[in-house]
């Protein structure tokens, strides 16, 4: 059986059992890739997380690392995104188009090249055999309730949690169609706060602050739109839950051009997180406690 939570209140009775530190994953499609950039300098400067959170894209960072918590783990998941490309998660064809149009498929692809990428690079079967206590988030689609998995199978996990509505079909887990976890909770920091963590660093994947046009697909248009709005409602929970942890956030990327549909850019944008996460940690960013600036609503001029 998986252990599903709908609401914080059933996680608060582990919480005197709950590591110190979480890690939270934001989930951010292909700009989950700045995540790994974060993490590997966070490792470098001899951070070690108690537990794991991740919720969409970031529930495959988070379930990549948990399995392999050090330098060389962060090491294989960086060539795993590195590698990645659209059609090794979201194989679009017009043949599928036509299929989802002419028998009303509820979505456009089916999720099997996505569990055959997990089923090749993640080493343990079940979220309870993670070298790390691990906590997945989803949605359930008829009520929108936020779903934790803290145990069962780890590749049905992260399937539900990167499931986007409409694009992948939903994965049905103990009797509940589950979708993706950023339409309720897209950087779980509740979730952290619930299992008793007293610190929490958050890794965002951000948002495409600097496009010069919107993405020129549907499917990138609104995942852009859904960034956009994961970054505001973040904003929102660190200033509800500062009081209840010490909140650190790694700033994400700014500007940024790349959008979260675009998966050719990964080595850079890993890169060029690093690169931010090492000046930020030697400004003492795990000393301070604030909210990065480039979370909030801001343009750049058009040049």
């Amino acid at each position: 059986m998986s252990s599903i939570q709908a609401t914080q209140s059933d996680l608060s009775t582990g919480a005197a059992r709950a590591p110190l530190t979480a890690f939270v994953f934001a989930g951010g499609g292909s700009l989950g890739a700045i995540e790994v950039g974060m993490l590997r300098e966070l490792l470098n400067r001899g951070e070690r997380p108690g537990c794991v959170v991740g919720a969409s894209a970031g529930a495959i960072n988070a379930a990549y690392f948990a399995g392999t918590p050090n330098g060389e783990g962060v090491a294989e998941l960086e060539a795993l995104w590195c590698r990645i490309r659209r059609q090794d998660i979201m194989p679009f064809s017009m043949l599928g188009l036509l299929d989802l149009l002419l028998r009303r498929r509820p979505h456009l692809v089916e999720a099997k090249a996505l569990r055959a990428l997990l089923e090749k690079n993640l080493r343990y079967a079940r979220i309870e055999q993670a070298a790390l206590p691990l906590h997945i988030v989803a949605t359930e689609v008829l009520s929108g309730n936020e779903v934790v998995l803290s145990s069962g199978p780890v590749v049905d996990a992260v399937l539900a949690s990167a499931a986007i509505p409409g694009v992948f079909p939903p994965v049905r887990i103990d009797g509940a169609d589950l979708v993706d976890g950023g339409v309720a909770n897209n950087t779980p920091i509740s979730v952290a706060v619930g299992l008793g963590a007293t610190r929490i660093v958050v890794l965002p994947a951000g948002f495409a602050c600097a496009l010069h046009a919107p993405p020129s697909s549907p499917i990138g248009q609104a995942m852009h739109a859904l960034t956009l709005v994961i970054a505001r409602q973040l904003v929102r929970d660190l200033e509800f839950y500062s009081t209840r942890a010490d909140i650190f956030v790694v700033p994400p990327l700014c500007p940024l051009e790349i959008s979260p549909y675009d998966y050719t850019q990964c080595d850079r944008l890993i890169d060029r997180a690093a690169g931010k996460t090492r000046e930020w940690l030697d400004g003492g960013g795990l000393e301070h406690v604030f909210i990065p600036g480039e979370l909030r609503q801001h343009a750049h001029a058009a040049h």
